[in-house]
């Protein structure tokens, strides 16, 4: 019995393929044959996972799946994954790491829609771009990303981080329209320029602008408050990541409060 496994892509799905419930933990204790009979749900048809994956034994003695190929047809990758190491050579669909809990997510390529909503915990991190409503709440749920660590290389969509409760989060690229729109906590630093209608309704959290400035709405305002201290362990914490956060320890940021017009405490903490 093997805890770690390659899966390579052997043909492109015709329809969608849910992953869902393909994780280091679930998977371990199993042998390759008996992997590769796992049903997937293939549109509304339940296929073994062996019609579309090679599965291969790796020498591995920890929970691991490691992914190869384009996987965009492929959603829920490392869905309510709760330990081990999962690796995506290649891109990947929706729902990416949504309600991930423990253990460590790293993709190659781009993820789809919906990639971190509600992470709870461990690392997940992307090299290339993410869609529309990452790391926010599940469809019909209240609560967006609720702990961990979120790192994405590239560029994210509309609505990051709508309704995010907790954790981390660090975008190396740009982020589209709504970015925090109605967060209630957590920290969420961007290198690259925001769309329109940032902190839209923000209710408390930070963000910490490393690159442009945002237009400032006028329901955001300027505060004097002496913030050294918080300051010197966050820039700290983010620079560890490198890039373009490298040099947050040197600034002297201004700071300012809102969205006031949803009585909000969030903060943006801007270049000084």
């Amino acid at each position: 019995m093997s805890a770690a496994f390659h899966l390579r892509l052997r043909t492109q799905p015709a329809l969608r393929l849910d992953l869902a419930g393909i994780t280091p933990t679930a998977m371990a204790g199993q042998d390759a044959a008996a992997f590769a009979r796992r049903p997937l749900w293939h549109g509304n048809e339940a296929l073994p996972l062996g019609e579309f994956f090679d599965v291969r034994v790796l020498a591995d003695e920890a929970p691991t799946l490691v992914f190869e190929g384009d996987l965009g047809r492929c959603d829920g990758v490392g869905r309510a994954m709760d330990g081990g190491s999962l690796r995506v050579e290649g891109d990947v669909g929706d729902y990416l790491g949504a309600q991930l809990s423990a253990g460590e997510i790293r993709v190659s390529g781009s993820a789809g829609l919906l990639a971190a909503c509600e992470l709870a915990g461990g690392r997940l991190e992307v090299e290339g771009d993410v869609g529309d409503h990452a790391a926010s709440a599940l469809p019909g749920d209240m609560d967006g990303m609720r702990g961990g660590l979120f790192i994405v290389r590239g560029n994210v969509g509309a609505r990051f981080g709508d309704r995010m409760r907790r954790g981390t989060v660090l975008i190396f690229g740009n982020a589209g329209d709504f970015l925090a729109s109605r967060m209630v906590a957590g920290t969420i630093a961007v290198a690259g320029e925001t769309g329109a209608h940032c902190g839209y309704a923000m209710r408390r959290g930070s963000l910490v602008f490393a690159g442009p400035p945002p237009a400032i709405p006028a329901t955001f305002a300027a505060t004097g408050h002496d913030i050294r201290v918080f300051w010197a362990l966050l820039a700290r914490s983010l620079a560890a990541h490198g890039g373009p956060f490298e040099g947050l320890a040197g600034w002297r940021p201004q700071r300012l409060v809102g969205d006031l017009s949803a009585d909000g405490k969030g903060e943006w903490l801007l270049p000084g």
